[in-house]
Protein backbone atom coordinates (compact mmCIF):
# COMPACT_ATOMS: atom_id res chain seq x y z
CA UNK A 1 0.00 0.00 0.00
CA UNK A 2 1.27 3.79 -0.73
CA UNK A 3 -0.24 7.07 -0.63
CA UNK A 4 0.54 10.50 -0.83
CA UNK A 5 0.93 12.86 1.92
CA UNK A 6 1.76 16.50 0.70
CA UNK A 7 4.82 18.22 2.94
CA UNK A 8 2.87 21.78 3.45
CA UNK A 9 -0.26 20.78 5.56
CA UNK A 10 -0.02 16.86 5.55
CA UNK A 11 -3.67 15.74 5.10
CA UNK A 12 -5.12 14.97 8.47
CA UNK A 13 -7.14 11.78 7.23
CA UNK A 14 -4.26 10.18 5.75
CA UNK A 15 -1.99 10.91 8.32
CA UNK A 16 -4.47 9.40 10.85
CA UNK A 17 -4.70 6.34 8.64
CA UNK A 18 -0.89 5.44 9.12
CA UNK A 19 -0.36 6.68 12.61
CA UNK A 20 -3.09 4.25 13.20
CA UNK A 21 -0.96 0.92 11.32
CA UNK A 22 1.58 1.79 13.33
CA UNK A 23 -0.18 1.87 16.65
CA UNK A 24 -1.58 -1.39 15.55
CA UNK A 25 1.71 -3.23 15.16
CA UNK A 26 2.46 -1.79 11.59
CA UNK A 27 5.57 -1.13 9.75
CA UNK A 28 5.72 1.85 7.66
CA UNK A 29 8.23 3.69 5.70
CA UNK A 30 7.68 7.90 5.59
CA UNK A 31 9.74 10.57 4.71
CA UNK A 32 12.61 12.50 6.95
CA UNK A 33 14.15 15.64 6.38
CA UNK A 34 17.28 13.26 4.90
CA UNK A 35 17.01 9.86 4.29
CA UNK A 36 13.72 7.44 3.99
CA UNK A 37 13.36 5.37 6.98
CA UNK A 38 11.31 2.50 8.06
CA UNK A 39 9.33 2.86 11.14
CA UNK A 40 7.48 0.95 13.61
CA UNK A 41 5.81 1.71 16.99
CA UNK A 42 8.33 1.56 20.34
CA UNK A 43 6.18 -0.64 21.90
CA UNK A 44 5.80 -3.09 19.36
CA UNK A 45 9.13 -5.48 19.72
CA UNK A 46 7.81 -7.41 16.47
CA UNK A 47 7.33 -4.52 14.35
CA UNK A 48 10.88 -3.89 15.19
CA UNK A 49 12.26 -7.30 14.87
CA UNK A 50 10.44 -7.12 11.52
CA UNK A 51 12.39 -4.03 10.44
CA UNK A 52 15.98 -5.90 11.51
CA UNK A 53 15.14 -8.27 9.32
CA UNK A 54 14.68 -5.87 6.45
CA UNK A 55 18.07 -4.39 7.41
CA UNK A 56 19.58 -8.14 7.45
CA UNK A 57 20.37 -7.66 11.13
CA UNK A 58 19.13 -8.52 14.23
CA UNK A 59 17.46 -6.38 16.92
CA UNK A 60 20.40 -6.58 19.04
CA UNK A 61 22.59 -5.53 15.89
CA UNK A 62 20.51 -3.08 14.22
CA UNK A 63 21.07 0.72 15.05
CA UNK A 64 17.99 2.30 16.14
CA UNK A 65 16.81 5.77 16.50
CA UNK A 66 14.09 7.15 18.01
CA UNK A 67 11.96 10.16 15.86
CA UNK A 68 10.49 12.60 18.45
CA UNK A 69 7.94 15.10 17.25
CA UNK A 70 9.11 17.84 19.51
CA UNK A 71 12.37 18.54 21.73
CA UNK A 72 9.65 17.54 24.86
CA UNK A 73 8.87 14.61 23.37
CA UNK A 74 12.81 13.85 23.15
CA UNK A 75 13.37 15.01 26.84
CA UNK A 76 10.89 12.18 28.24
CA UNK A 77 12.86 9.22 26.83
CA UNK A 78 16.78 10.23 27.80
CA UNK A 79 18.23 10.95 30.97
CA UNK A 80 18.49 14.55 32.20
CA UNK A 81 20.53 16.97 29.75
CA UNK A 82 23.13 19.10 31.01
CA UNK A 83 22.65 22.87 30.04
CA UNK A 84 25.25 22.95 26.98
CA UNK A 85 23.56 19.56 25.79
CA UNK A 86 20.24 21.05 25.47
CA UNK A 87 21.05 24.62 24.18
CA UNK A 88 22.54 22.24 21.51
CA UNK A 89 19.23 20.83 21.16
CA UNK A 90 17.47 23.27 21.11
CA UNK A 91 19.37 25.25 18.29
CA UNK A 92 19.66 22.28 16.37
CA UNK A 93 16.08 21.24 16.14
CA UNK A 94 14.08 20.62 14.59
CA UNK A 95 16.82 19.67 12.17
CA UNK A 96 18.39 16.73 10.19
CA UNK A 97 20.76 15.62 13.45
CA UNK A 98 20.89 12.13 15.12
CA UNK A 99 22.18 13.04 18.75
CA UNK A 100 23.29 10.18 20.78
CA UNK A 101 22.28 10.45 24.26
CA UNK A 102 21.68 8.11 27.55
CA UNK A 103 18.79 6.55 27.65
CA UNK A 104 15.92 6.21 30.14
CA UNK A 105 13.57 3.72 31.05
CA UNK A 106 11.11 4.80 28.66
CA UNK A 107 13.53 3.07 25.72
CA UNK A 108 13.01 -0.30 26.08
CA UNK A 109 16.41 -1.90 26.18
CA UNK A 110 16.71 -3.94 23.31
CA UNK A 111 16.99 -0.53 21.00
CA UNK A 112 19.79 0.54 23.35
CA UNK A 113 23.17 0.96 22.28
CA UNK A 114 25.43 -1.09 24.77
CA UNK A 115 26.44 1.65 26.80
CA UNK A 116 22.46 2.56 27.35
CA UNK A 117 22.38 5.30 24.91
CA UNK A 118 19.95 5.97 22.05
CA UNK A 119 20.20 8.42 19.25
CA UNK A 120 17.14 10.34 18.77
CA UNK A 121 15.82 12.56 16.09
CA UNK A 122 13.49 15.28 15.69
CA UNK A 123 13.28 15.84 11.72
CA UNK A 124 12.12 18.92 9.81
CA UNK A 125 9.47 17.54 8.00
CA UNK A 126 6.07 17.96 8.72
CA UNK A 127 5.29 15.01 7.57
CA UNK A 128 6.81 12.70 9.49
CA UNK A 129 6.32 14.95 12.95
CA UNK A 130 2.72 15.16 12.55
CA UNK A 131 2.45 10.97 12.09
CA UNK A 132 4.71 11.06 15.10
CA UNK A 133 1.96 13.65 16.85
CA UNK A 134 -0.79 11.10 15.46
CA UNK A 135 0.66 8.18 17.00
CA UNK A 136 1.54 9.77 20.84
CA UNK A 137 4.61 8.41 21.65
CA UNK A 138 8.08 7.98 19.61
CA UNK A 139 8.76 5.93 16.62
CA UNK A 140 11.96 3.45 16.15
CA UNK A 141 13.41 3.98 12.59
CA UNK A 142 16.03 3.40 10.48
CA UNK A 143 17.62 4.16 6.97
CA UNK A 144 15.81 2.64 3.69
CA UNK A 145 18.88 1.33 1.90
CA UNK A 146 19.90 -1.18 0.17
CA UNK A 147 23.38 -2.94 -1.02
CA UNK A 148 23.96 -2.35 -4.64
CA UNK A 149 25.71 -4.57 -7.21
CA UNK A 150 29.44 -3.11 -5.95
CA UNK A 151 28.31 -3.93 -2.20
CA UNK A 152 27.98 -0.47 -1.18
CA UNK A 153 25.10 1.12 0.45
CA UNK A 154 22.52 2.80 -1.73
CA UNK A 155 19.55 5.15 -0.51
CA UNK A 156 16.65 5.39 -2.14
CA UNK A 157 15.11 8.56 -2.34
CA UNK A 158 12.39 7.99 -5.25
CA UNK A 159 8.92 6.75 -2.90
CA UNK A 160 7.75 4.81 -6.07
CA UNK A 161 10.67 3.17 -6.14
CA UNK A 162 10.87 2.42 -2.60
CA UNK A 163 7.26 1.09 -2.69
CA UNK A 164 8.35 -1.35 -5.78
CA UNK A 165 11.55 -2.66 -3.17
CA UNK A 166 9.90 -2.82 -0.23
CA UNK A 167 6.12 -2.78 -0.65
CA UNK A 168 5.33 -6.07 0.07
CA UNK A 169 7.49 -6.09 3.33
CA UNK A 170 5.68 -3.42 4.90
CA UNK A 171 2.24 -2.23 5.94
CA UNK A 172 2.47 0.84 3.95
CA UNK A 173 4.41 3.28 2.27
CA UNK A 174 4.25 7.40 2.60
CA UNK A 175 5.06 9.06 -0.57
CA UNK A 176 5.74 12.78 0.40
CA UNK A 177 7.91 13.46 -2.50
CA UNK A 178 11.76 12.53 -3.71
CA UNK A 179 13.81 12.57 -0.44
CA UNK A 180 17.53 13.03 0.25
CA UNK A 181 20.48 10.61 -0.50
CA UNK A 182 22.69 12.52 2.40
CA UNK A 183 21.89 10.72 6.07
CA UNK A 184 21.90 13.02 9.35
CA UNK A 185 24.93 14.52 11.23
CA UNK A 186 25.20 12.39 14.17
CA UNK A 187 26.58 13.62 17.20
CA UNK A 188 27.47 11.97 20.27
CA UNK A 189 26.54 13.47 23.30
CA UNK A 190 27.44 10.79 26.01
CA UNK A 191 30.60 11.79 27.21
CA UNK A 192 29.77 15.43 28.10
CA UNK A 193 31.52 16.55 24.84
CA UNK A 194 29.94 17.10 21.61
CA UNK A 195 31.56 14.40 18.94
CA UNK A 196 30.79 14.15 15.04
CA UNK A 197 30.35 10.19 14.51
CA UNK A 198 29.29 11.18 11.24
CA UNK A 199 28.78 14.10 9.06
CA UNK A 200 26.15 14.59 7.28
CA UNK A 201 23.15 17.08 5.86
CA UNK A 202 23.11 19.09 9.55
CA UNK A 203 26.36 21.52 10.06
CA UNK A 204 26.48 22.19 13.79
CA UNK A 205 27.63 26.10 14.56
CA UNK A 206 30.37 26.62 16.11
Amino acid sequence: MITKIYPQNPNEREVRKVANILADGGVAIIPTDTIYAFVAGKDHPKAVQQIAQLKGFSVKQARYSLLCDSLSQLSEHVRPLSRDTFALLKASLPGPFTFILDANNNVPRNYQNQNKSIGVRVPDNEICRAIIEAVGTPLVSTSVRRLNDETEVEYITDPELIHEVFGRDVTIVVDGGIGFDEPSTVVDCTSGQFDIIRQGKGMINS
